[in-house]
């Protein structure tokens, strides 16, 4: 493990790369990376880097997004093959289905979706700042893709006419009610912090709704020595990092990414060395996809 380390901290020096990593990979991989983060954060540090090569240690629609906001950077994918469903769970055809039945509509796409559905839509947003950018556009009705989950969020907590598609996270999907009861029955009193990629039924039991970085932010900042915490199990590592001397709890079963821990260090290793997994976005869809990133960028401001 050392060794593998010390080989890629050489070679990213001698190929001037820069490794970003999810919170939902292996506690291995985010160590070794130069900065950890949800997508947004990171789309964001791939933008403004200086670096000539981007490792992105996550799934194809970051790396996409990386490769959007700096074209003219290597970006590099350590696990070609990992993906996100819920990236896929809404089509070009339903946006200009919806376009054609709502005038003055406005499609607000989370960003986590490929780069396709971020070229047809207005607007992309995190679930960090989904809810004030909604708020903050002219538009009345609001096409929110792909993730029915966060856009039933939005919904409860705005007054636009929100218009939800059929998609969902599969990890935060499939918690249940009586998943959440279970945990909190085992540890009473203990403060529920939530992803509002879970369904309404979930979020009902929430003590806090928010972000990945949302969840880490408040339970720093809390006074409180223990948490349930409804998200990805790879949160844990970042959780623990900065509170030490906390307890956190999650529902069983775990709630787990097999797509997210395909990533690994000798797959960083692989794709530094060799160059592999090289990501590419067709010219037409970069150029409509950064339209509504760049939005995103303005508004969140």
């Amino acid at each position: 493990m050392t060794d593998l380390k010390k080989e890629i901290n050489k070679l990213k020096e001698k190929k001037n790369a820069v490794i970003l990593a999810h919170y939902y990979v292996e506690p291995e991989v985010q160590e070794i990376a130069d900065y950890v983060g949800d997508s947004f954060y990171l789309a964001k540090i791939a933008k403004n880097s200086e670096a000539d090569t981007i490792v992105f240690c996550g799934v194809e629609f970051m790396g996409e997004s990386a490769k959007i906001l700096s074209p003219e950077k290597t970006v590099l994918m350590p696990d070609a093959s990992a993906d996100c469903p819920m990236a896929h769970m809404a089509t070009a055809e339903n946006v200009l289905k919806v376009k054609e039945k709502y005038d003055d509509v406005a499609v607000v796409c989370y960003i986590n979706s490929s780069a396709k559905l971020k070229s047809v839509s207005d607007v992309c947003v995190t679930s960090a700042n989904a809810l004030n950018i909604v708020n903050a556009l002219p538009n009345k009705n609001i096409y929110f893709i792909p993730d029915k989950n966060l856009g039933s969020f939005v919904k409860k907590n705005s007054d636009k006419n929100i218009i939800l598609n059929e998609g969902w996270c599969p990890i935060h999907n499939e918690i249940t009610a009586e998943d959440i009861k279970a945990v909190k029955e085992a540890h009473k009193g203990v403060k529920v912090l939530m992803h509002p990629e879970c369904t309404d039924d979930v979020l009902s039991y929430a003590d806090y709704i928010g972000s990945t970085s949302g969840i880490i932010d408040y339970s720093e900042k809390s006074e409180d020595k223990e948490f349930i915490i409804v998200t990805e199990i790879g949160v844990i590592y970042e959780l623990q990092k900065r509170n030490p001397d906390k307890k956190f709890y999650f529902p069983e079963p775990l709630p787990v990414c097999a797509d997210m821990k395909k990533i690994t260090l000798e797959k960083v290793l692989d794709c530094l060395e060799n160059g592999l997994n090289q990501v590419e976005v067709d010219e037409e869809i970069k150029e409509k996809a950064l339209i509504p990133l760049n939005r995103m960028l303005e508004l969140a401001r």
